[in-house]
């Protein structure tokens, strides 16, 4: 988000592509910013590829599927695609990290203590082995419950959440492990360690993917050369 403003206010004409509701309203309104809403395919992504001077891809360190289909289109659109990489977290002393949310399950199947999942939905069937009165994932709010926000005008809560209300639900469900994946400083990763550390839960971090990429800066610098 940004990231997009920074681009706009060089004048460039700025299309962003958001999966749910919830990123587009995340994503605002802004001069020179247009909204896309809804999943695509690889060829949709073409599709609303053409005529693009170049793509960023800057979806999230762990949506490696959609990085994969993103590339796709931009070799078949025949478009500059640039990886936007997310800066890493520092992790606080003490935390465990896994490769993987099924790695982090196994180690957690050996264990006794409830655990709070902040790992989002797609990882949630790893941990399904686990006594599911031990699990509290926590998820984005169901399309039914947003829509019925949203018909009566009333905001609908979402992340990232803050660190007292982090501590506020460890302590009321006697959380003894915090799972995340290290989303950076946009998904709110410090308050969750911050959280777990001061109420002294385990914190458990599934690491990100391997990837290659550039820093905002380089990418805006590039953008800059296009646009002269």
């Amino acid at each position: 988000r940004v990231f997009s403003r920074q681009l706009a206010a060089l004048g460039a004409e700025v299309l962003v592509s958001v999966a749910t509701l919830l990123g587009a309203e995340e994503q605002g309104e802004a001069d020179g910013i247009t909204v896309h809403c809804g999943r695509l395919t690889t060829e949709e992504m073409t599709a609303l590829l053409q005529g693009a001077a170049l793509c960023v891809d800057a979806t999230h360190p762990c949506a490696v599927d959609a990085t994969k289909n993103i590339r796709a289109a931009c070799a078949v659109a025949g478009v500059e695609y640039h990886r936007l990489l997310r800066e890493e977290s520092p992790l606080p002393a003490g935390s465990m990290v896994f490769a993987t949310a099924a790695h982090a399950a196994a180690f957690l199947a050996g264990c006794s203590g409830n655990v709070l999942l902040a790992t989002g939905a797609k990882e949630l069937a790893a941990f399904a082995p686990l006594s599911p009165e031990r699990l509290f994932p926590r998820v984005l709010p169901t399309r039914e419950g947003i829509a019925a926000c949203e018909a009566a005008g009333i905001p609908h809560m979402q992340g990232p959440f803050s660190y007292a209300l982090n501590c506020a639900l460890m302590e009321q469900f006697s959380i003894r492990y915090l799972v995340t994946k290290d989303g950076g400083a946009v998904g709110g990763f410090a308050e969750k360690a911050q959280a777990a550390q001061d109420t002294g839960a385990q914190l458990i971090v599934v690491r990100r993917p391997a990837e290659n990429g550039q820093t905002a800066a380089q990418i805006l610098a590039r953008c800059k050369e296009v646009l002269v």
